[in-house]
């Protein structure tokens, strides 16, 4: 049974729809990769799972059930007591994810104090138990410090133990390497596959990325225009691409080959006046008059699915990226 099950789920803002019909499951010790340029509703579709959307922003249509229970719909009291608990939040900036005035021991242990009913004491040793975990040095010394007396891949680690702190079931690592130099990048996703063999934790790691994405997904969903357009094995999405929007993804990638990267030409759909079919028809070299229809995601093959006409052209032509 899947411990993350998202069907439909329609996210508007007034009369605009930003996510359309989204839906995937994730399962116990799966990591799914969602990957898309910004603005296609990947952090958007995190916000909507954690139940932190922000007025006019509302979930309009769909289901999300944590662990079989319908949290779509939950009072906020209900949904503090999911939060930190069953499922977590990773943030792409650590600064800002982290209160200035408290101690790191602290806001660690307010995890085990909310959650777990420790009383302070108790609470700090698991902070610096959970500091020692992530790799943080001197963990005790590390507890009594601040945020801003750390380094920026100390605070992403601090952040990493606090999601972690009570073995959510679920993780959502919204673009959790984003400010981070490529070394300390690859340590964080490290840390959090670790972390997540060790507890069975579901991930949802949302990036723009596609490389960082290949490094530690099971399976890979590529947004785009606030839809799913393909979604699969990470290694057949990765070496034969079906839909046009994820080869040019692939394609941007740096070459060691190449002098020039090969940008996606055109500009990102506008969710207020979407175009007619195929929303990635606009900025597709595929394109053809069936385009003019929108489609759907079909299988391309066992476990493997993708919106696209073209679906086969496209795989026969997939540039092969390792993972």
């Amino acid at each position: 049974m899947a411990v993350l099950e998202v069907r439909d789920l329609e996210v508007s803002f007034g009369d605009i729809r930003i996510l359309r019909g989204i839906s995937f499951d994730l399962e116990a010790g799966e990591t799914l990769g969602v990957v898309g340029e910004s603005g296609c509703g990947k952090s958007m579709t995190g916000f909507a799972i954690m139940g932190m959307l922000q007025p006019p922003g509302m979930i309009s249509a769909g289901s999300i059930k944590l662990a079989g229970r319908e949290i779509v719909g939950l009072k906020e009291k209900d949904l503090r007591q999911i939060r930190g608990d069953q499922i977590a939040l990773v943030m792409q900036d650590p600064f800002t994810s982290l209160n200035p005035m408290m101690r790191i021991g602290d806001q660690i242990g307010e995890a085990y104090r909310l959650h777990q009913g420790m009383d302070r004491k108790t609470a700090w040793a698991n902070a610096i138990d959970m500091l020692d975990k992530v790799g943080v040095p001197d963990p005790a010394g590390a507890a009594r410090k601040f945020p801003h007396q750390m380094s920026g891949g100390q605070r992403q680690r601090v952040v990493i133990a606090i999601a972690f702190a009570c073995k959510p079931a679920v993780l959502i690592a919204d673009e959790p390497t984003t400010a981070l130099d490529v070394t300390t990048q690859a340590q964080i996703l490290r840390l959090i596959r670790d972390l997540q063999d060790t507890n069975g934790t579901a991930v949802m790691l949302i990036s723009h990325d596609i490389g960082a994405i290949a490094s530690i997904s099971h399976r890979i969903a590529v947004f785009y225009g606030g839809q799913i357009v393909e979604c699969g094995p990470a290694d057949r999405v990765l070496q034969h691409a079906a839909m046009p929007y994820t080869r040019a993804l692939l394609n941007a990638l740096p070459r060691a080959n190449s002098e020039r990267l090969e940008a996606i030409g055109g500009y990102p759909p506008d969710f207020s006046n979407l175009p007619v079919g195929c929303t990635f028809s606009p900025r597709c070299p595929l394109k053809f008059g069936k385009c003019e229809e929108a489609p759907t995601l079909c299988q391309v093959e066992l476990g493997h699915e993708a919106a696209c006409w073209r679906a086969s052209d496209v795989m026969s032509t997939s540039r092969t990226v390792s993972s």
